[in-house]
Order: structure tokens, then C-alpha cells, then sequence
């Protein structure tokens, strides 16, 4: 299996970019496009655990559109084969002590590369 085919690679930033971009500016449509569509998907939120994509998809209609901005401290995206990867991001908010994480898992689905698990949580 190769690791971090710089073509694979480069497709899953783009797509990571494009979600980071969707998140801080509120672009519901494109953050329900990046999930996997699939009862399978989860999303442990800081304060939620989410099952499935019909509740990934309420929680995004329902929470609020401000203070969405974050400074990315770090980043590192690993891509398994041709159809797999992980990206872990490291992110600060304004006037907020604690540093927060992101994990995601990427798959290549037949209509694109699409989240199937994601983790979001901080710590002092």
C-alpha cells in the first residue's frame, strides 16, 4: 500500500481546504456534500454525538452561524492507497485558551472524497 501518493494527497487538501473553508464560513450545502450520505457516519462533536447523516445534517441546519472563525495552528493529512486517508488539524479561536482538534476519516466514494468519521473535542 502506498502511503501519501502526492496526486491522492493533493486531492484530500483540496477537499480538507474546501471543508475548512465551508466551516468558518457557514456553507451548510458544501459540509453536508463532504459528509457520506450513510447511516454509518459519525460525528463526535465537543458537545454532541452524532449517528448517521440525517443527524450530522440537523446539527449543521441548527447550530448558530457566529464565531465560527479559528486560526489553524497545524495540519496532517495521511492518505492510504488511493481511497483512504486521515487529517488532523490543530485550531485556536479568539479570546479561547483551549486548542481544539479535528480528526477526520476520508474515503473515496463513487461521487467524490467524503468524511465517514469525524472527531472534534479540545483540551486546556
Amino acid at each position: 500500500m502506498e502511503i501519501n501518493n502526492p496526486a491522492v494527497l493533493e486531492e484530500v487538501r483540496q477537499q480538507f481546504m474546501r471543508y475548512e473553508a465551508a466551516l468558518t464560513g457557514n456553507d451548510v450545502a458544501v459540509l453536508d456534500e463532504l459528509f457520506w450520505n450513510a447511516a454509518q457516519t459519525v460525528r463526535y462533536g465537543a458537545t454532541e454525538q452524532l449517528y448517521g447523516y440525517a443527524e450530522i445534517q440537523a446539527f449543521r441546519a441548527a447550530r448558530p452561524s457566529k464565531g465560527l472563525d479559528r486560526s489553524i495552528v497545524k495540519t496532517q493529512i495521511t492518505t492510504f492507497g488511493r481511497d483512504m486517508a486521515t487529517a488532523h488539524l490543530e485550531f485556536r479561536r479568539e479570546g479561547v485558551e483551549k486548542v481544539g482538534r479535528q480528526t477526520q476519516t476520508w474515503v473515496r466514494m463513487p461521487e467524490g472524497w467524503r468524511v465517514v468519521s469525524a472527531h472534534v473535542s479540545s483540551m486546556g
